[in-house]
């Protein structure tokens, strides 16, 4: 029997072979989302075998220092070619990963410092913490952002690594980030999976769950803290939107699904610490406002689920303040039982 969700093999007109994933079934249609290129695919003469599979992803200590696609498969970013080495080894896993145990989570004390200072010092980011930024077209989510990943660390010798995620961005900052963090020389410390805008929308609903799951692994079978950093989040919920267009489904605020607070939650839920495990994940996401309406249904219902948000402000970006913080709208709600007397450094 055919399954939701169950990963696909189609074989094209020039017998090369796709992937793609079942995304809706009814009792006379199955629809399937189709993976990377749809050339040479013709619903009159494709061959499909299902393969009673979900979609796991491949997972190595070697994927440090690399970049890799919404497959979880290495890519030049130049080129956007798939790379000829494959990843060798044993471990994969599902990318819907298993839900935390709320009774089984640790409540986060420790900090992560960004060396943005009015992070570090304002909005302090705590270990298993989601911290979301909202952002606005045009602001310096990008500088920012690529400053975290190249100047975060954690004040213990515990090993420390940051996952970067990038959703439906163009490759000009595709080949901007990369080169950051080249410059850094903290590159080895790093994981990177693109998302291109050209990709098609289901690999934009995918990368985000690669990415955790990678987290997952070090995190939680290696003993690693893990910083992930997904951006633009706004990218992912417009795939979101327009997959359930495609399956006519009912639209909600702004054309948006009905579940949009639920797959966000699937995703930022994936974030903290659990009790007897030595690792944690903590979450950056990044999204753009549309319009910088605060209250548009992107912000508002990640603010719902995450633990405070920062704040860019537009006005405070064009009188030329970096980092251009609101510092009244932005707030970190786990701060409070990470600093102060026998927390704090001295200095």
């Amino acid at each position: 029997d055919v399954q939701y969700g169950e990963i696909v093999k189609i074989k094209t007109t020039d017998n090369q072979i796709r992937t793609g994933q079942v995304v809706k079934m009814s009792e006379s249609v199955i629809v399937i989302e189709v993976f990377e290129d749809t050339t040479g695919i013709s619903s009159e003469n494709a061959e499909i075998t299902f393969t009673e599979e979900t979609f796991n992803v491949k997972i190595s200590k070697d994927m440090f220092g690399q970049t890799f696609n919404s497959m979880g498969r290495p890519i030049d970013i130049k080129t956007k070619a798939i790379s000829e080495s494959e990843i060798l080894t044993d471990v994969q896993r599902d990318i819907n990963g298993i839900p935390i145990n709320p009774f089984a989570r640790e409540y986060p004390v420790d900090v992560i410092q960004t060396g943005i200072s009015v992070i570090d010092g304002l909005f302090t980011l705590i270990r298993g913490q989601k911290l979301p930024i909202f952002s606005g077209q045009g602001m310096p989510h990008n500088k920012l952002a690529a400053q975290i990943v190249t100047q975060a660390s954690v004040r213990s010798e515990d090993p420390f690594a940051i996952i970067f995620c990038g959703i439906g961005i163009i490759q000009d900052e595709a080949i901007y980030f990369l080169n950051r963090f080249q410059e850094s020389g903290n590159l080895q410390n790093i994981i990177s999976f693109i998302n291109f805008a050209d990709d098609p929308i289901i690999e934009r609903l995918v990368i985000p769950r690669v990415a955790l799951t990678t987290a997952e692994y070090f995190a939680f079978e290696k003993g690693m803290h893990l910083l992930v950093v997904l951006i633009d989040m706004t990218n992912y919920a417009e795939a979101l939107r327009e997959l359930s267009s495609a399956k006519e489904e009912i639209p909600s605020r702004k054309g948006y699904p009905g579940y949009l607070y639920s797959d966000f939650a699937s995703i930022y839920e994936r974030t903290g610490k659990i009790k007897g495990k030595k690792g944690s994940i903590t979450q950056i996401p990044i999204l753009t406002m549309p319009n910088d309406d605060i209250s548009h249904p992107i912000p508002d219902t990640t603010g719902y689920i995450t633990e405070g948000q920062l704040v860019l402000s537009r006005s405070l970006h064009k009188k030329g303040i970096y980092p251009p913080f609101e510092v009244l709208a932005s707030i970190s709600r786990l701060m409070k039982d990470a600093i102060g007397k026998e927390n704090t450094r001295e200095d």
